[in-house]
This record gives structure tokens, C-alpha cells and sequence, in this order.
């Protein structure tokens, strides 16, 4: 492989903040790296001072000659006046690209909704963030480093980029450097990973499932090892304790050998973990929407009469339970977070109701982190305090400074003031606050935005115990899977459709609705909904037995796949350090969930017609 950018003992302090420290990598032709690490550990940095855009304060980073390389940053500035056409192709003549298949692709996944001549100071968040990707994406440059790409991003948006990177660097076709909280998509697009953290930068084979693998084959081998230094340790320290007569004769080497596993003490790592706090008890009654219609209508003026909106849902019944775990998935504007506002009683409908059982207490994590504002002048520990002084978590009564500094903000952190806390920080102030209120009915809007991967899991570590009702929109596919029992979906015309298939059925049933002209005459057509009870054809007597065969045999597949799996996952945790063997095993297990992905497909269609 061609190498094509390096750095070469790199180092950049911010403040009192080190950020890299005598960082040295390379980027070889045909590589895709994905960059985790805690927020605030220099992830972004990283990418700035490789992409020339920022200088370190020591070291070099170096190019092969005439090598070009492109950054998307987490901010989508782009210059008003301005039209989609003028930032994405520039001053190029239309017949220069529109015959390219590669630009003609970008155009239909990113753009395919936009007029190439809108002003780009109208559009909204996410369609700004697809003019700024499409702007990098047509162009021919050979290192690309995305900072957070899937930001704004619905799920349909996210799985053609990632389709799109995984094919344009396949080979030998320039190196990609991504950072994201996006698990999925680092596991569907790397392979390898860079690990960001207290100034080093960790190489890793493989995507994100290989690299958590090795991460705590790593973290057993520490343990193992300071076990031992903490066994001698205490043999030692109880040899040097000894009284003070026989301590005069001892020899000065055995002094000296336990002075230094004293100072050998492993610096430790950032310890997060969000606590599981008392849930108030919730009846058999819980959130019901009964023939609910959200339209938003344009009221009459002096020089117009009323519009009549569009109905983001029409006339839909769903009914929530004690303990049901829905994930939300839908188009932009197709009303999502409409459907939470109405289940958190922010919200009126414009007919039918919303019916609340006696117990249900609600908490919502919405969006904007602009709710912080109004304590913007507190301390981190001040505003739980504010909540509640202390609660009780395993058995244990637990202070507000003990839970901030659970959820990885450590003492002088914890006296910081709202105001000067990075997004991070605030997104997992947000989530603290919710849980001390102890509710029993969690609405989340985009839960991800802004949080590293180690917090992530630790949320979805709370959520797999938690037992309350979960609504969770979000287009972090690795999430809905990870936490929610079943999802479901706003395809923009008014209903929820059930989703037994999952957020793959989801954009199945998307790709159809492009493709057919009517949705009645593709699959979406046949897909559950709670807002229609339309009956599919009884199926014969011959058919059923037919299809409950299929079932029996797609399920014994199915559990041998799964035995296969948990092989595949204790031999990478043998041979974590052997890269190779790492990324064949890897490779193995991906073959093996996609078989399994389509038996769930075979199995959900066999299970319909068996009845």
C-alpha cells in the first residue's frame, strides 16, 4: 500500500489540556479509520492538525507529494447567498459532472430532495450537513477525514453514506479518517480503529464490535496484571513493617523494590457509570393516543385565508404499556419529535387524546441542550443538587457530588459552571437530571447527539435494567437494536407502521416507496400499522403447514447460527492481540449476521402465514 500521510511525534497542548503527546500514525492507501475516544480527549484536534488545518506544537505531519486531503468539520458554516449548486460544484460546467456515475450517486443519496439552486441560507440543519458532505464527496481528494458526518442525519442518510465510503475506499482509492459516536456505522465502513485518550492514540484491527473485543481483552490483562503487583505489594509492605530493630538490617535492594510498586500504581482511566436509581411505580395504565390528529394549520390574515396543514399523524391509535421499549424511526419532518412532544404533555392533538395513566411520570430528553440555560450560572454539582441532595442506588444513599462524579465528571469538573461545559458534558448533565426525578416513562429525542462511545454504553448499560416504558427516535441503529424490543415508523403519511423486521424492514419499505409510484403496490403497502387494521388474505391449510416447516427449520438454523457466534466471540477474545486473526474472525461474523438478518426476514413472512 502506498503510504500517503503521517505524523511523526506530534504533540499539542490546549490550555493546561495535552492533547496529543509525541503522537506518531500513518495513513496508507485503502485504509478506513475510525476515531473513538472520550469527548474532549482531542478527537477533533486530531483530524485538524492531519488535514493541515491546525499547526501541533511539536512534531511534523507529513504528505506524499501532491496528496490532497478534504475535512468535513462538526460545524456545516456555509456562506450565505450562496446557492446548493455554487458550494457543491463551484464554477464547473454542468455537462463536467452531471455524466459522472459517482457525482450522480452523490446527488441522489445527499441531494436527491433539494433544488440545486436553493439558497442555502434556507435549509435546515440536516440538509446543510448533506450539502457540506455532497461539497467533499464529488471532489477527487485522496485523504478524507469527516468529523461526525452523521450528525442531522436520518437513518435512510446514514446507511447510503455509509454504503457510499465502503465502496469508494475498497481498495486502493485513498484513505478515510471518520469520527463518530456512530457504532454502526463505524463497524459498516472501518477497518481499523484510533483509539484518542489522555494524549496517546491506540491503533486497533478491525471495525468497532472487534475493537470493544480488544479494548477488554486489554482491560483483563491490566487486571490481571496489577493483581499480582497489589499480591506482592502487600507481601512487601508487610515485610517493611516489620519492627524497627529487624528494619535497620535490612538490605537497602528489598527497601528500594517496594518503594517502586508503591510508585508503580497504573494511572486510571476515566471511570463512568450511570447509576440505576429507584423507578416510581407504574400502573397497568400508561400512555394510550386514541384516534389522534396532529395538524398544524396556518391561521387566516387580513391578506390570506387559513391554510390547511398537512396531518403529521392521522387519526392513529397506539397504545403503551408498563414496560414496552418502542425505538422511532421515520423520514425528517414526518413528526417524530411531534409524537413525543405529545406523549410528554407538551402538546395538544388537534382532535382525538392522549390518555395518561394515574402513576406515569414522564421525562424527556429532548434535542437542545438550551434547557440548561437557565442554570447556566450553577455548578455542575449545584444543579442535582437542586433536584435532589442525595438518593438511594443499590442499596447505597449516594450524595449529588458522588453521582456527578459517577457519570465521569471529576471534582474540578464538578465545581465547573454550566456555562463553560463542552457539549459532552452537557448532553450527560441532561441525562443525570432526568434520572434523579426517578420517573417511570422515558421519552428520548436523538439520545446520541454528542455523546463519546464509552458514554453510550454506559446509557445503554442503565436502559437494558431500567424498568420503566422506553420511546426512543434516534438514527443510531446500534442504540434502537441495543435497547428497544421493537421499533417503529413515520414514513410522512400520517400513520406509526409496526416494524417487525426492524430498521432494515424500515428502509426496505423506503426503497420501495421510491421505486413504486404508489406505496399500495410495494411492501410497504403490507406493512403492520397501527393507525389501519387492513387483513391480508387468509392463507390455505397446505400453505400454512408449508410455512410452519420453514419456521422449524429457519429456527434451528438460526440457533446454530447463534452457537457459531458465541465461538466466533470467545476465539477473537483469545487472540485479541493477533491483528490478522482479528480481522478473519471478524469477517466471519459478519457473514454470519447477515445470514442471519435474512432467516429473520424468512422467519417473520413463514411465522404470518402459519399463523
Amino acid at each position: 500500500m502506498a503510504h500517503l500521510l503521517g505524523a511523526d511525534s506530534v504533540s499539542l497542548t490546549l490550555g493546561t489540556r495535552t492533547l496529543l503527546d509525541e503522537v506518531s500514525l500513518g495513513l496508507d492507501d485503502g485504509m478506513r479509520v475510525g476515531v473513538v475516544g472520550p469527548n474532549g480527549a482531542g478527537k477533533s484536534t486530531l483530524l485538524r492538525v492531519l488535514a493541515g488545518l491546525q499547526s501541533p506544537d511539536a512534531g511534523r505531519v507529513t504528505r506524499a507529494g501532491g496528496v490532497r486531503v478534504a475535512m468535513l468539520d462538526q460545524r456545516d458554516e456555509l456562506p450565505p447567498g450562496k446557492t446548493v449548486r455554487d458550494l457543491v460544484h463551484g464554477d464547473a460546467d454542468e455537462h463536467t459532472w452531471a455524466t459522472d456515475p459517482r457525482i450522480r450517486s452523490v446527488h441522489a443519496g445527499l441531494l436527491g430532495d433539494l433544488s440545486l439552486e436553493e439558497d442555502v441560507a434556507n435549509l435546515s440543519g440536516g440538509q446543510r450537513r448533506r450539502v457540506a458532505l455532497a461539497a467533499l464527496l464529488v471532489r477527487d481528494d485522496e485523504v478524507l477525514a469527516l468529523d461526525e458526518p452523521t450528525n442531522h442525519l436520518d437513518v435512510e442518510g446514514v446507511a447510503w453514506l455509509a454504503e457510499h465510503l465502503a465502496d469508494r475506499y475498497a481498495r486502493t482509492n485513498g484513505a478515510l479518517v471518520v469520527v463518530t459516536h456512530d457504532r454502526w456505522f463505524l463497524d459498516a465502513v472501518c477497518t481499523r480503529m484510533w483509539e484518542v485518550n489522555d494524549g496517546a492514540v491506540e491503533g486497533y484491527e478491525g471495525g468497532y464490535a472487534a475493537y470493544v473485543l480488544a479494548r477488554a481483552e486489554r482491560a483483563r490483562t491490566s487486571a490481571v496484571t496489577e493483581e499480582k503487583r497489589q499480591n506482592l505489594l502487600r507481601k512487601e509492605l508487610a515485610w517493611l513493617r516489620r519492627g524497627a530493630p529487624a528494619r535497620t538490617s535490612k538490605p537497602k535492594f528489598r527497601i528500594d523494590a517496594a518503594t517502586e510498586l508503591i510508585a508503580d500504581e497504573p494511572a486510571p482511566r476515566d471511570q463512568l457509570e450511570l447509576t440505576r436509581m429507584a423507578t416510581s411505580r407504574l400502573g397497568k395504565d400508561v400512555l394510550d393516543l386514541e384516534d389522534v390528529t396532529v395538524r398544524f394549520d396556518e391561521p387566516a390574515t387580513a391578506d390570506a385565508p387559513a391554510v390547511r396543514g398537512r396531518a403529521l399523524l392521522d387519526d392513529v391509535t397506539w397504545r403503551l404499556g408498563p414496560g414496552d421499549r418502542y425505538g422511532v424511526v421515520g423520514v425528517n419532518g414526518a413528526g417524530k419529535t411531534t409524537l413525543l412532544r405529545l406523549l410528554a404533555g407538551r402538546l395538544e392533538p388537534t382532535s382525538g387524546r392522549v390518555k395518561r395513566g394515574k402513576t406515569v411520570q414522564v421525562a424527556e430528553l429532548t434535542q437542545d441542550v438550551e434547557d440548561l440555560d437557565e442554570v447556566a450560572d450553577l455548578r455542575v454539582v449545584e444543579v442535582i443538587e437542586q433536584e435532589k441532595r442525595t438518593v438511594v442506588a443499590g442499596g447505597k444513599e449516594l450524595t449529588a457530588a458522588q453521582l456527578v462524579e459517577r457519570l465521569g465528571f471529576t471534582k474540578d469538573r464538578a465545581r465547573t459552571p454550566v456555562r463553560d461545559l463542552s457539549g459532552g458534558e452537557r448532553r450527560r448533565l441532561q441525562l443525570l437530571r432526568l434520572l434523579v426525578g426517578e420517573p417511570n416513562v422515558l421519552l428520548l429525542d436523538e439520545p446520541t447527539n454528542d455523546l463519546d462511545t464509552d458514554t453510550l454504553a454506559a446509557l445503554e448499560d442503565l436502559l437494558d435494567g431500567w424498568p420503566g416504558t422506553l420511546i426512543v427516535v434516534s438514527h443510531d441503529r446500534y442504540l434502537l437494536e441495543r435497547v428497544c424490543d421493537r421499533q417503529v415508523a413515520l414514513l410522512g403519511d400520517g400513520a406509526i407502521r409496526d416494524l417487525p423486521g426492524g430498521v432494515e424492514q424500515y428502509l426496505e419499505l423506503r426503497r420501495s416507496a421510491s421505486d413504486a409510484p404508489r406505496p399500495a403496490t410495494g411492501p410497504a403497502a403490507s406493512a403492520p400499522s397501527t393507525a389501519a387494521g387492513d387483513a391480508a388474505p387468509a392463507a390455505s391449510a397446505a400453505d400454512q403447514r408449508a410455512a410452519r416447516k420453514e419456521v422449524q427449520r429457519v429456527e434451528r438454523r438460526l440457533g446454530k447460527i447463534a452457537e457459531l457466534e458465541a465461538r466466533l466471540h470467545e476465539k477473537m477474545a483469545a487472540q485479541a492481540t493477533d491483528h490478522q486473526a482479528v480481522q478473519q474472525l471478524d469477517t466471519e461474523l459478519r457473514a454470519l449476521a447477515e445470514e442471519r438478518d435474512a432467516l429473520e426476514e424468512l422467519w417473520l413472512a413463514a411465522a404470518e402465514t402459519a399463523g
